[in-house]
């Protein structure tokens, strides 16, 4: 229920509206939880909370207490917004139901069928991107340890497999189990995916190198998905003759200048697979005054060179919004502190197994300095410099100069026996007893919001470029919808015409001002009612005189 006010200080959030409605996350929520135990908040209510407390900054519940409650519960229409530890017990009751994962493929679903999910040219079809995030962890459960490349050395978190669109917007996330590679998430995420995408549209995925498996890719494009992804490994370089300069013009406009060279390669698959051809287009990189041949994989023949090459360049799209995220969405903080026990009986790599293959290096390092330095010794026994007198090598003189390489060569052979007997995988509850995995259905709810979230941003962001003569769009298009999101204004309910007006206070200057006000006239075009209502939303902003 709203009631008329003014200089309502976070009326802006309410710009929101039509942007979340398009992400699917309160209808999707609906379908998959109905909704809440009898309350004073809702389903609808709180995540529609913890949207706009994400848009203004606060992304994790305890967030909630940095507001006054009648200021948030202004824009909820309610008389005040709910507290902590309410959030908490709501949202709890949603983790039980253990259905998280069906309201983020639901998600996943309405955004990839919704007009324009497609890429600018309908040839190319779908795109979508794959990534593993890996989110540290800071208490005192014991967790599995992973590499984080941000740190460059291995600490307790766990890992996430998002999917982004062509865009670089986030559709789909999963929880990774504990040491499972990326080309293992991808495997299993494949019919998620063709379940997401509803249809038999041609899906080009592209991923970085921890995805590097041909046999994967064979797989992959039996199932009716597109390879897209760096070479891995040592590379032949491609004959100069080969290369040609090439021209790519973006969604934006841009010219991308290129010079690349398209062949075929033949990808060898582990176990006597055979090999796998693939098409791979690579770049010739001329910066910083060296000539490098950067080598990317496909199995798509029918696009041009130069399209492929600005697709893969295009997955740091998702790399953007991994720290967007972390600075403004809290993605990495810790929205659950529950664990449970790891199941003690899981096969997990024997850390041993890698020590004993260290030794296996060291010990034939070893040999071959000593093998050269033994045949640089008998070499000097034999041939004595001039005016010296020959020296006779006896059995004794060799035994004695080849001592070193022998003991060499039998701790060499040691250490390659005790390899040998070393277990590759063991028992988790005998490496680590005791070790827990953190709640991830929470996680899962909480990224939901996010992903709202960010979508929402993205989608006011791109009014702002395209719906706005805003000078500046191109470079300050998400500080302007952030500033306006937080600014104050008028709520002014109409029951009979069942309108529901915000009329926002001007912004500092006088450009941001007609900015936000051509933003507004899309707004009010699109017709949105707010949730749980029949008021159909109307946007204004007061003149700055």
């Amino acid at each position: 229920m709203f009631a008329p006010a003014a200089r309502v200080p976070l009326a802006g959030l309410l710009l929101a509206l039509p942007a979340l409605a398009a992400t699917g996350l309160l209808s999707c929520a609906r379908e998959v939880y109905g909704k809440l135990p009898a309350g004073f908040y809702g389903l609808e209510t709180m995540l529609l909370e913890g949207v706009l407390r994400a848009l203004a900054g606060q992304p994790r519940a305890e967030g909630a207490g940095r507001f006054a409650p009648v200021d948030l519960g202004r824009v909820l229409g309610m008389d005040r917004a709910p507290e902590v530890k309410t959030i908490r017990r709501k949202i709890g009751q949603l983790t039980a139901r253990g259905r998280a994962g069906d309201l983020l493929a639901g998600m996943a679903a309405h955004h990839l069928g919704r007009p324009g999910a497609a890429s600018r040219d309908e040839d190319l079809g779908l795109v979508l991107y794959v990534d593993g995030h890996v989110r540290a962890y800071q208490g005192t459960k014991k967790i599995a340890k992973t590499h984080l490349s941000r740190l460059r050395f291995p600490a307790p978190a766990t890992v996430e497999t998002w999917i982004s669109d062509a865009a670089g917007d986030p559709v789909l996330v999963v929880m990774s189990a504990p040491g499972a590679s990326l080309a293992m998430e991808l495997r299993s995420l494949l019919p998620q995916l063709r379940k997401a995408v509803g249809d038999d549209r041609r899906v080009l995925v592209g991923f970085d190198r921890g995805g590097w498996s041909p046999a994967l890719f064979a797989h992959m494009a039996e199932h009716g998905f597109d390879v897209l992804t760096w070479r891995k490994g040592h590379t032949e370089n491609v004959a100069g003759d080969l290369f040609a300069e090439t021209v790519s013009i973006d969604e934006t406009g841009r010219e991308h200048h290129w010079i690349l060279a398209d062949t075929i390669v033949e990808l060898p698959i582990k176990n006597g697979g055979g090999t796998y051809p693939m098409r791979q287009v690579t770049r010739l990189d001329t910066k910083k005054g060296l000539t490098k041949q950067v080598h990317v994989l496909t199995t798509r023949t029918d696009l041009p060179a130069v399209e492929i090459m600005y697709r893969m360049g295009s997955r740091w799209r998702q790399e953007n919004y991994f720290r967007y995220a972390r600075g403004h969405l809290g993605l990495d903080s810790h929205d659950s502190y529950a664990a449970s026990q790891d199941d003690p009986d899981r096969s997990v790599p024997n850390p041993a197994k890698r020590h004993s293959h260290l030794a296996v290096q060291n010990a034939t390092a070893r040999v071959e300095r000593e093998r050269a330095r033994t045949d640089a010794a008998l070499l000097a026994a034999r041939t004595p410099t001039p005016g010296q007198a020959g020296v006779v090598v006896t059995n004794t003189l060799h035994n004695a100069l080849t001592a070193d390489l022998h003991a060499a060569e039998d701790d060499l052979a040691a250490a390659r026996a005790d390899h040998k007997h070393v277990p590759a995988r063991v028992r988790l509850g005998d490496l680590a007893p005791g070790q827990q995995v953190l709640d991830t259905e929470t996680k899962l709810i909480h990224h939901a919001i996010r992903i709202a979230a960010f979508n929402t941003t993205t989608a006011i962001a791109r009014d702002i470029r395209i719906n706005t003569g805003y000078a500046r769009a191109d470079q300050e298009a998400y500080t302007l919808a952030r500033q306006a999101l937080t600014q104050p204004g008028d709520i002014i309910p109409d029951e009979a015409a069942g309108t529901l007006t915000i009329r926002l206070d001007p912004l500092p200057t006088s450009r941001e001002t007609d900015a936000i006000a051509e933003l507004c006239e899309h707004l009010t075009a699109t017709r949105t009612t707010y949730p749980g209502t029949d008021l159909t939303l109307r946007y204004e902003i007061k003149n700055r005189t």
